[in-house]
């Protein structure tokens, strides 16, 4: 008979396989585990509804008057910000009991529009920058609601995209005139990178290293410090935006007229081609998120939101009720049954779990579909 250490340990490892196989397992391992054993049965599979997962409409967000290019939700997750053609940018509490959310601020005066945001990793700061035309960047105290920092260095240049660095005192930025700076709280420049066309940015958690797409259709990594760069990702097709995991070990990036790539950042390869979303020439944002950031999510030009488990190229759930391109979606960092989506409709969609109906009801509310071939595992 195996001692009682070892057969705990297997038990375990068992329980642990079969929830990564379930692709709706988006909560942490259950307490049952450690208290005992009694608790724990292998007579039968486990399955997670997707009732529990983030698939029907819990609120509309309707105060834009134009269409919404982009959301985020704070590191602690507490608030969300909303960036808009309509020139303001919205911020929204969270009440992370009801997961209904609030609006507490507006942030008005970006005339081209807000098409990227980033908060600060303390969440007290948050950026926004404009599209292609637009030379400035805002730094905005969320707290008191204070314009901290409005940089321009020059009318030629394009501050489209920014990335804050992990000690939350420097953050980059850079657009696609061939510029690419690296700045303090007050927006002055400590270092520049010239002639590099930047669409996107990421700062990775080592505190030096800065990625960059450019327009050559690739990403680089680039070291103030040392003054260095390399090469990381190559596509074919131009990399329209990235996102990078928690860990700093991944990278998702929305590829033009080829949809959502997931790439290993140490040995710079290709992981996965995820499936279904329609990618044209569109900036369009994806996230990981959900437990251990286990799942994918991003927006597409046919109105949908297409939400992927990590390791499955078919998507588990095709979220309906836009009614124009989704730009962007952000997966709530703490509460993992939480997702919003920004949209030009002029709409911000929060998607959660199924709300308190049968099975039958749960079925039609919210119009979240699932394809034939969803809960198939590669």
């Amino acid at each position: 008979m195996l001692p009682p250490r070892r057969l705990h340990t297997l038990l375990k490892q068992a329980v642990e396989l079969q929830r990564e196989r379930c692709l709706y397992h988006n909560t942490k391992l259950d307490g049952g585990l450690d208290g005992g054993l009694d608790s724990v049965s292998l007579l039968l599979d486990h399955s997670c509804s997707r009732k529990q997962f983030p698939c029907y409409t819990q609120q509309i967000l309707t105060e834009h008057c134009n269409e919404v290019w982009f959301c985020k939700f704070s590191n602690n997750g507490t608030k969300l910000a909303t960036g808009s053609k309509d020139t303001t940018v919205i911020v929204w509490q969270v009440n992370m009991e009801t997961q209904q959310l609030k609006q507490i601020r507006t942030l008005e005066g970006h005339a081209y529009g807000v098409s990227y945001l980033t908060w600060s990793p303390d969440d007290t700061y948050l950026i926004a920058c404009g599209p292609d035309d637009c030379s400035e960047l805002w730094l905005w105290n969320v707290q008191t609601g204070e314009l901290r920092t409005k940089m321009s260095q020059s009318h030629e240049d394009s501050l489209t995209c920014v990335a804050w660095n992990p000690d939350g005192k420097r953050f980059v930025t850079g657009g696609q005139r061939g510029q690419f700076y690296q700045c303090d709280l007050d927006g002055n420049l400590l270092d520049s990178w010239e002639g590099v066309r930047v669409q996107c940015l990421g700062c990775l958690s080592d505190g030096r290293t800065v990625l960059a797409s450019d327009t050559h259709q690739r990403i680089r990594g680039y070291n103030f410090e040392d003054l260095t760069d390399r090469n990381i990702v190559q596509e074919d097709h131009p990399i329209m935006s990235f996102t990078v995991s928690k860990n700093g070990s991944l990278a998702l990036l929305n590829v033009a007229t080829q949809g959502v790539h997931l790439w290993d950042l140490q040995d710079r390869v290709l992981v996965r081609k995820y499936q279904g979303v329609t990618q044209g020439f569109y900036t369009i944002h994806s996230c990981f998120g959900g437990h251990n950031e286990d799942f994918i999510a991003s927006g597409s030009e046919d109105h949908k939101v297409y939400i992927w488990h990590r390791r499955s190229e078919l998507p588990i759930a095709e979220l309906t009720g836009h009614t124009r391109t989704v730009n962007c979606v952000s997966w709530n960092p703490t509460l993992p049954e939480l997702l919003a989506s920004a949209s030009d409709d002029g709409t911000v969609r929060i998607w959660g779990p199924v709300p308190f109906l049968d099975v039958e009801e749960a079925e039609g509310f919210g119009n979240a579909s699932l394809n034939s071939n969803c809960c198939r595992m590669d």
